[in-house]
């Protein structure tokens, strides 16, 4: 391999410094989203696991994403794609149990009939 080839598998530090705060913010938004929903005053009932699983799987892999970024092998093309595509699945999977959350509160509130207007 020579030195043309290995400059072609590298990207840019600035680039990855980019990426790196992009997944660090958003990760600290899913943190802060699932302590603020552990502090809801709603009680916490054996269903909502169906939303809390896939934040904290969600979290887990954004955190395994922002490690991988974090090291300087990251700068090689193959892992920091990896560390992308692990990146978006928790961000996914965080989206996901974030919309199953809202959706058990809605309706948690729709059946107390707590909404004005509700019969």
């Amino acid at each position: 391999m020579d030195e043309q080839d290995e400059k072609e598998d590298l990207i840019e530090p600035v680039f990855r410094n980019g990426t790196v705060t992009t997944v660090g913010i958003l990760l600290a938004f899913s943190l802060g989203f699932i302590t603020h929903w552990a502090a809801n005053p709603i009680p916490w009932q054996t269903y909502h696991l169906v939303a809390v699983l896939p934040i904290l799987a969600g979290i887990a892999l954004q955190m395994r994403a922002l490690a991988l970024l974090l090291d300087t092998a990251s700068l090689r093309r193959p892992v920091y794609a990896r560390a992308n595509r692990i990146f978006m699945a928790g961000l996914f999977c965080t989206a996901s149990g974030v919309g199953l959350a809202i959706l058990l509160d809605v309706l948690h509130v729709a059946a107390r009939s707590a909404l004005p207007g509700a019969a």
